[in-house]
């Protein structure tokens, strides 16, 4: 508990000590009126100072208006002991808020602690130095001794260690890495001591990144919130009108077109329990508590979701596109066969091949390398031309060499060889020639089964996979995982039209999600609904293009993040319920006389109570 807080409930227990004592002494009149104005004034008095500084920037309409009104205008009718519990329920439901969202700020602030406090640089002396993570360059180098933080990313230039990546991905296995490992900021060495050079500055760092992220995460307000700040902008000025005319409209009814004779008091305590029932407090604070406590309960899981609105937009997604090679699969080629158009070239081609895509970072252009295991020398190749979708062409040891799969071949006027066997092909032409291919295979990840099944659960109607890979590749993956629809061969712009087709065709008020790596999908994932990279730790393309970052290679986590949606949203629905169902039924029983001071203070702080420990709830999963 804060010290701001530990000061409101001094004051709580003191005023009700107050209004016991009083309760339970045979006091009348104005004196009577004077003691019950101590507590009140001590639980009350800053409720009357937001009033009036609210009045005077004539910003009036708000919860603290309601309960100065309504409280003041107790006292003087005499309802001292109704005026002074007004406010100290209030100040309870108030407390209780409070200590909710501290909560859920304490469950993301969890996060906050991947926030480096220095980094070690080594000094003159050759003894370690702690500057601060701001003052070291590209290229410079750090130390990181067992239980520090990594606070900048880098490559491993000496020693090896397990890193904690927990607070980043939410799995609490560790890491080993080594030398020419890349390590990023945020995850915790747990065992040996590390040289690291920086590859990038403290503030486009990862750590920094996601800070960022989260901590503007609130500024993306879900329709559902954007509709009750408005209602309730329009809102509290009707009731406070509603009430003026309860107080005024009736008694001048009955005495001056119906004759009969009324007390002035009996409609304004009517109009003043109408007031304190129409507070929207309930509304106003449990619907951004709880899409606050799903963003919260999401991270602590490893998943960041850029604002509520996407939480919303999860909650109601009924189509998941994925991306394959990344996503579904592991991105890890291996060569699984050599298949030259003249026998006995094979280490020829593969030589080929390798260094013309020596200069690609597609994982493919890795496992040629990989394969052939030794580094292209750059005097050997020049000329390289990287065509998107289609595949490389460069000058290797004088010999123009094309790699690439079928519309490569094509665009170059070859016709290369169908031999129909399982994996992605790598054509070789060199000279204009047709040289033979050469057979990748990816590996699908164990995790892609049970996500898929895992969606199916959850309500997704439709999954779809779209690969720029060979059709019969895309068909097995397909078939080996259960997705329902797949496009292959596809280039990066027809990915966009085909999620642009799925977009007219889905059900109107649901959304389409897309689930890609976030490293070449960034034009897909903006033009999803809602765009979901996952594998994305240390990517930047991911963490700038996505709606929801999985900072893990899971897929699983995507029905995680939707089941914490769901549960949010529902928790959110049933809050709007509860505190307007609830509210409609006493205002009615306030307006007619039936309801008195006391039962609104249950429609007001005690729903208000029930909503905040209902929001609170969006802060646990057991899944």
């Amino acid at each position: 508990m804060t010290k701001k807080q530990k000061r409101v409930l001094a004051r709580i227990l003191i005023s009700g000590i107050f209004v016991i004592v009083l309760a339970l002494l045979p006091l009348e009149g104005w004196i009577r009126g004077v003691l019950y104005l101590i507590p009140y004034l001590i639980i009350g008095w800053d409720i009357l100072r937001k009033a009036a500084l609210g009045v005077w920037h004539r910003e009036i309409f708000d919860e603290n208006f309601l309960m100065a009104v309504a409280t003041v205008g107790a006292f003087l009718l005499g309802e001292y002991a109704e005026g002074t519990a007004v406010m100290l329920f209030y100040q309870i439901g108030e407390l209780f808020q409070s200590c909710a969202v501290g909560k859920s700020r304490r469950s993301i602030a969890s996060l906050m602690d991947i926030r480096p406090d220095y980094a070690n640089i080594e000094g003159e002396d050759g003894s370690l130095v702690q500057v601060d993570p701001d003052e070291v360059p590209v290229g410079g180098v750090i130390w990181v001794r067992p239980g520090e933080k990594i606070p900048i990313d880098g490559q491993v230039k000496e020693g090896s260690s397990a890193l904690n990546t927990s607070a980043l991905t939410g799995e609490s296995l560790p890491r080993e890495i080594g030398p020419g490992d890349q390590v990023i900021s945020g995850c915790v060495n747990l065992s040996g001591l590390l040289k690291i050079e920086t590859t990038r500055e403290f503030g486009e760092s990862t750590v920094s990144k996601i800070l960022d992220l989260v901590e503007n995460s609130s500024m993306k307000k879900a329709r559902t919130e954007k509709f009750i700040t408005k209602f309730a902008h329009y809102y509290t000025p009707a009731v406070c009108f509603a009430a003026l005319a309860l107080a005024l409209l009736p008694p001048l009814v009955i005495r001056f077109l119906l004759g009969g004779e009324c007390l002035w008091s009996d409609w304004i305590i009517r109009a003043l329990t109408f007031l304190v029932i129409s507070c929207p407090c309930a509304l106003v604070i449990s619907i951004p508590l709880s899409f606050f406590g799903g963003i919260g309960s999401a991270s602590s899981k490893g998943i960041l979701i850029k604002g509520s609105n996407y939480l919303e937009a999860l909650a109601k997604t009924s189509c998941v596109v994925f991306d394959k090679t990344g996503t579904l699969t592991k991105g890890v080629f291996q060569v699984t066969g050599i298949r030259p158009l003249r026998p006995g070239t094979e280490a020829e081609l593969l030589e080929y091949a390798a260094c013309a895509e020596s200069y690609s970072s597609h994982p493919i252009s890795r496992s040629l390398l990989a394969a052939w295991g030794k580094p292209a020398e750059e005097s050997r190749v020049r000329d390289v031309e990287e065509i998107g979708g289609h595949g490389v062409k460069a000058v290797v040891k004088d010999h123009q060499v094309a790699a690439g799969n079928t519309r490569l071949m094509e665009l170059l006027g070859i016709s290369p060889e169908d031999p129909g066997e399982d994996g992605t092909l790598v054509h070789v032409a060199i000279d204009g020639a047709y040289a033979g291919y050469i057979v990748i295979s990816d590996v699908v990840k164990e995790e892609a089964a049970p996500a898929l099944k895992a969606l199916g659960q959850a309500g997704v109607k439709k999954t779809v996979m779209l690969t720029g890979d060979a059709e019969n590749v895309a068909r097995r993956v397909a078939a080996q995982l259960g997705v329902d629809e797949v496009r292959a061969q596809l280039l990066p712009e027809d990915k966009v039209r085909e999620v642009e087709r799925l977009l007219q065709e889905k059900t109107p008020g649901r959304t389409l999600a897309f689930v890609g790596d976030g490293i070449n999908d960034a034009p897909v994932l903006s033009r999803a609904d809602i765009g979901i990279a996952m594998g994305a730790l240390g990517s930047d393309a991911a963490i700038e293009a996505a709606d929801v970052v999985l900072m893990d290679d899971d897929p699983r986590k995507i029905a995680v993040a939707m089941r914490i949606a769901r549960k949010c949203l529902r928790i959110v629905y049933e809050n709007i319920v509860l505190a307007l169902g609830v509210k409609a039924v006493c205002l009615v029983l306030g307006a007619l006389g039936l309801a008195g001071m006391w039962l609104a203070i249950f429609a007001d702080v005690g729903v208000m109570v029930l909503a905040v420990l209902n929001a609170v709830r969006c802060l646990y999963d057991r899944g």
